[in-house]
């Protein structure tokens, strides 16, 4: 029997893993922290709820990463202007500079990956971005 779920969820964890170890080694933060930043960047200035929302993690986790990431000096963190409890979240320069240099590195060394692979980089990032635009838009 053909289980794609599980092969999807092998795959994406066995990624991650990979992902997880070239940030350490050669940017000195997790993947997860990585993508904080990433999320961030995409996201724009944005709040602890938004970026919780778009990780698809909790909140008290997203605000011990904006922590450790903020003392870190990769992301200033502001009260919202709207006021309330809530706060603002930007990449500072060094943020992005980082965000910019492992992005680069990582999407450089996935891309070589999947090529080595014997599968076309191009028509399998043309079907990922297929099936995240379907679950993202479920008709």
């Amino acid at each position: 029997m053909k289980n794609l779920g599980l092969e999807l969820h092998t795959l994406v964890s066995r990624l991650e893993q990979a992902g997880d170890r070239i940030m350490r080694a050669d940017h000195g933060l997790s993947y997860r922290r990585f993508m904080v930043l990433v999320m961030v960047g995409e996201l724009g200035a944005s709040t602890q709820r938004a970026l919780a929302d778009g990780l698809g993690v909790t909140e008290p986790s997203v605000s011990r990463m904006v922590g450790t990431l903020a003392d870190s000096g990769l992301l200033s963190v502001l009260p919202d202007p709207a006021g309330g409890n809530r706060r603002r979240i930007a990449l500072t320069d060094a943020g992005r500079q980082l965000v910019d240099r492992a992005g680069t590195d990582l999407v450089q060394r996935l891309t070589k990956f999947v090529e080595s692979t014997g599968v076309p980089f191009d028509a399998y990032f043309a079907h990922t971005q297929r099936l995240n635009a379907a679950l993202t838009d479920p008709r």
